[in-house]
Order: structure tokens, then C-alpha cells, then sequence
């Protein structure tokens, strides 16, 4: 690997793959400094929404024609800032990657692991930003262009299927487990978090396909969950809970399960070699046990592992959804009256 501005040299050494270890721990991308970012660039966001409203020109066109321009210019330079910030990530991850092919042998697991773990939660601030200026129906976000979305949501899926690619590949060599059931396993990870009116979303992404249920065999394998925080007044207006009251939090999923195609001799579009078609879907969880009405604490302290129904809500049919398309069907439920 070649060294650039900012990166540090990776040789075949013992020392030389140490030294890259500690590099990648402690010269990760500043949470931070990159919230800080975020901030100012929403700020920017927020004083040309107010200038759409207050700095009209009293007659003419010429200033309004000059503002919209420097207004476009200005959303181009923010799309180009995260841009680069994407590359910087992207970059982050080839440079894990390449240090596990490299470092096989001289690198303890341990180190592996805890360099992958910081990064993923380096990636954060950036995924939320992305999804908070790409979906929030909050004000200060509601007036983003429809075309800088699409880009802002290309750029949340690009890291996000890195990022899989990078955790299947450290679960093939050995170097952590996605198995959720294990208590240090990488099973899933988060893509983002938004709000939609008093809807706090929360974004999840399977590694793979991972059965519904840990320990009973449903045929429901589970690729994504959001958690839904339903807010109270003081915290949609950014306060905190005041009479310690817990948030109430649904739970959806998107899955697939495979079903028997009843034509499957005279159509075999879609159906599998057992006569079986793939088909997938979004739901709710639904608790069963422990009862979720119940009011001794024993109950959970005694259930290893809680169990529920899933309630089919959308069929989407054969095909995977990217994880921003299944995201963005979810939205529409939210958002239509039979779910809020």
C-alpha cells in the first residue's frame, strides 16, 4: 500500500501491521469534528431557507435569479463535501480490508476486531446526516431538493454495502462472528437515524440473512429492523423526558421466507429448485413471550430470549429491495394513516 497524505505505510512486518493497527484506532475519523461539520453545514441550510422567505427583491428578477444561483452553487459545494467524506470512508474500508489480507498471522484477532468495531461507529455521523437530510419531515429539512436526496441516499447505500461486504469478510476469516446469538457478534449495524413527524427512525442492516427468531425455526429470515421511538411533544421539540416515563419503540423488519409456488411446473419464474418461491416482505414485531402486558419483572429476568410474531404489513414480492428502497416503503407505511 502506498502511502498518502494522512494514512501511514503497511509493510509485511509484525511492527509495521501493529503500527497500522493503532493508526486505525486512534487516527479514526473524529465523531466530533464531523458532527461539527454537519451542524454548520445545516446551519448554511437553515439561513438559505430564511432567505428564500425574507430577502426577495422588492421588483425585478436579476437578484432573485443571483441568489437561486448562489443557492445551487452552494447545495453543489455541500454534496461535494460529502462526497469526498464518502471517498474518505470508502477509502477506510479498503485500507481494514487490505490489512486483513495482509496482516493474516501477524495481527491478533482481537485487534482486528476492535479496528473494524471503531470504524463502524466512526461511519455514524455520516450516516445520519444522510438520512436525516434525505427523509426528516422536519421543517429545516422538508425544503431539500428531491434530486439532492436521490444523491444523498445513493451516497447511505454505497457505504452501506461496503461496509457488508467488509464485515462478511472478516466473519469468513475468522475475525468476528454474525452470529447474533454470540454476545460479541457483528450480525447487524447501523445505517442511520431521521425523524418523521413524531417518529424517531432507527436503521438497521442484517450482514445476512438472519433467522427471525434465534432460537425456533419460523422459515422468516430477517435483512433489516428499524426501530420506531413514538415521540411525546417535549421530545419532537428536542427535550428530554421530564417524568422518566419509557419511550415506547415498535419494531419492524424486513424479511423473506420461501413458500411453495403452486406454479411452479407451468411457470418457473421466481421459484427454486424445491418448488419454492422467495418472497419478501416488511413487518411488525409482535411480542408473545414474555407477555408484554405483564408487570413482574421475573418474567424477563427468566426469559433468555424474548420471542414474537411477525405481522405482515407489505409483500414486495421476489426480489431483495436495496436497503434505502426497503427503507423508503417503510416511510410510506409510517406515514399513512393505518400505522401512525
Amino acid at each position: 500500500m502506498e502511502q498518502t497524505e494522512g494514512q501511514l505505510q503497511l509493510d509485511d512486518s509484525p511492527q509495521g501491521l501493529d503500527a497500522f493497527i493503532d493508526w486505525l484506532l486512534e487516527d479514526r475519523i473524529d465523531e466530533e469534528n464531523l458532527a461539527s461539520g454537519f451542524r454548520e453545514m445545516e446551519d448554511d441550510e437553515n439561513l438559505l431557507l430564511l432567505a428564500d422567505v425574507s430577502l426577495a427583491p422588492p421588483c425585478g428578477r436579476s437578484a432573485c435569479c443571483s441568489y437561486s444561483e448562489e443557492k445551487r452553487n452552494e447545495r453543489s459545494l455541500q454534496e461535494d463535501q460529502l462526497q469526498l467524506q464518502l471517498q474518505s470512508l470508502l477509502s477506510k474500508a479498503d485500507d481494514l480490508h487490505d490489512c486483513l489480507i495482509s496482516g493474516l498471522g501477524h495481527v491478533e484477532k482481537e485487534s482486528l476486531h476492535a479496528a473494524v468495531s471503531s470504524f463502524l461507529f466512526s461511519c455514524q455521523p455520516y450516516f445520519n446526516h444522510l438520512e436525516s437530510r434525505a427523509r426528516s419531515t422536519v421543517s429545516q429539512y422538508s425544503h431539500v431538493p428531491a434530486d439532492m436526496c436521490s444523491k444523498l441516499l445513493e451516497f447511505s447505500q454505497q457505504l452501506c454495502d461496503r461496509l457488508e461486504q467488509l464485515l462478511l469478510t472478516y466473519a469468513t476469516h475468522g475475525i468476528l462472528s454474525l452470529n447474533e446469538t454470540e454476545p460479541d457478534s457483528v450480525s447487524h449495524f447501523c445505517v442511520g437515524q431521521t425523524q418523521l413527524g413524531r417518529l424517531k427512525l432507527t436503521i438497521f442492516r442484517y450482514c445476512k440473512p438472519t433467522p427471525y427468531l434465534a432460537r425456533t425455526n419460523t422459515g422468516l429470515y430477517k435483512r433489516m429492523r428499524w426501530n420506531v421511538e413514538r415521540l411525546r411533544d417535549q421530545q419532537e421539540d428536542g427535550g428530554a423526558e421530564e417524568d422518566g416515563e419509557e419511550a415506547h419503540i415498535d419494531y419492524y423488519f424486513l424479511c423473506y421466507e420461501d413458500i411453495p409456488n403452486p406454479c411452479a411446473e407451468s411457470d418457473s419464474e421466481g421459484a427454486g429448485h424445491d418448488g419454492l418461491v422467495r418472497m419478501w416482505s416488511i413487518g411488525q414485531w409482535i411480542q408473545v413471550n414474555p407477555d408484554p402486558s405483564t408487570e413482574d419483572i421475573n418474567d424477563w429476568i427468566l426469559c433468555e430470549v424474548p420471542e414474537g410474531d411477525y405481522n405482515r404489513l407489505l409483500l414486495l414480492g421476489h426480489d431483495e429491495p436495496s436497503s434505502c428502497s426497503a427503507t423508503d416503503y417503510l416511510q410510506q407505511l409510517l406515514l399513512s394513516c393505518c400505522i401512525d
